[in-house]
């Protein structure tokens, strides 16, 4: 599961890993297993009880904090981790990009790590990766509403049951530039291929450091 993100991590154990919109702690518990010191942050409750029952049976501890990102407990973990940990597509829920990296700054330590890979901005113009969201113009700052990303994948009666989102999808300069105004200095940039046709930029990695 970390397969694509290990290069990103200089080590493992007793390293202090903010999770963010975690989910079900799919990428949590290999880190917990490799000796990572993990925090999941994420809306949902229910993703919570997953998130807790796997490592607990795997003899893994991991932490879980069910609130809104933007309001994560600044008492509690304000410059507190060593990593921030961001995959999977979660930067188009947030639409003030610079309120969310602001908040990804306020829980790092000095010096500490944001790993941000998220879907590339590409997927605004064409549906590289299947997501079968709407494409507009590359430059539009449109919140639009739209299904959650797994919809797709349940039967038409239940997928009409789901309730959308509102979504807002950023570009390439968008994102960089905002991880530059909230005190992240851009150590590397890299661009993944689409899963459905590699000709495609599908998905990106951010590298920033948190600057003194």
């Amino acid at each position: 599961m970390l397969k694509r993100y290990a290069d990103y991590f200089d080590s493992y154990e007793g390293v202090r890993v903010a999770n963010i919109c975690g989910s079900c702690g799919k990428k949590a518990i290999p880190l917990a297993l490799l000796g990572a010191e993990v925090t999941v942050f994420d809306i949902s409750e229910d993703n919570k009880r997953y998130a807790l029952e796997v490592p607990n049976a795997a003899n893994v501890h991991v932490g879980y904090e069910v609130c809104d990102i933007l309001e994560i407990n600044l008492e509690k973990y304000s410059g507190y981790f060593d990593v921030v940990f961001i995959e999977g597509g979660i930067l188009h829920y947030f639409h003030d990009i610079d309120e969310f990296m602001k908040m990804m700054n306020s829980v790092l330590k000095t010096g500490g790590k944001i790993i941000c890979s998220d879907f590339h901005p590409f997927t605004k113009i064409s549906d590289s990766l299947n997501l079968q969201q709407p494409t507009m113009s590359y430059f539009s700052t449109d919140i639009f509403e739209g299904e959650m990303a797994h919809a797709r994948f349940y039967d038409e009666e239940t997928r009409k049951n789901i309730p959308k989102c509102s979504y807002r999808k950023y570009t390439i300069s968008e994102i960089l530039n905002s991880m530059i105004r909230n005190g992240f200095e851009i150590r590397q940039f890299d661009e993944h291929p689409s899963w459905e046709d590699e000709r495609f930029p599908g998905e990106f990695t951010a590298i920033g450091i948190k600057n003194n």
